[in-house]
C-alpha cells in the first residue's frame, strides 16, 4: 500500500485508516455526565428571570449565626445575588473582606 503525503507533511495511508482514526477520537464521558447533572441542577434557563425579587428573602436584620444554625429550610429559595450581598456585608463588617 502506498502512502500519500499531503501539503501539511502529514502521511495518510488510505481512507480506511482515516475512518479508523475518527472512530478512535477521545470522548470525555465524565464531562458529558457532568454537563447532564449540571443541567438538572441549574434547571431550564428559559424559565429564569434576571430580575431580583422586590422583597428580599433574607431579613435585613438576619445574622450569620441565624442562617448557619437553622436546620429548617428557607421559605423561598435565596437568589445568589442576595446571598452574595449578605455574605459581603457580614464579612466586610467582621474585617474579613478588605
Amino acid at each position: 500500500m502506498e502512502a500519500n503525503v499531503d501539503s501539511a507533511n502529514v502521511v495518510s495511508s488510505s481512507p480506511i485508516d482515516q475512518e479508523e482514526s475518527t472512530e478512535n477520537n477521545f470522548v470525555n464521558n465524565a464531562e458529558i455526565a457532568w454537563q447532564e447533572l449540571r443541567k438538572k441542577w441549574v434547571g431550564d434557563p428559559s424559565n429564569r428571570t434576571s430580575e431580583m425579587p422586590l422583597e428580599p428573602v433574607i431579613s435585613f436584620n438576619a445574622t450569620y449565626e441565624e442562617l448557619l444554625t437553622s436546620t429548617t429550610p428557607f421559605q423561598k429559595p435565596i437568589p445568589l445575588a442576595e446571598m452574595v450581598d449578605f455574605l459581603f456585608d457580614i464579612w466586610h463588617g467582621d474585617g474579613l473582606f478588605e
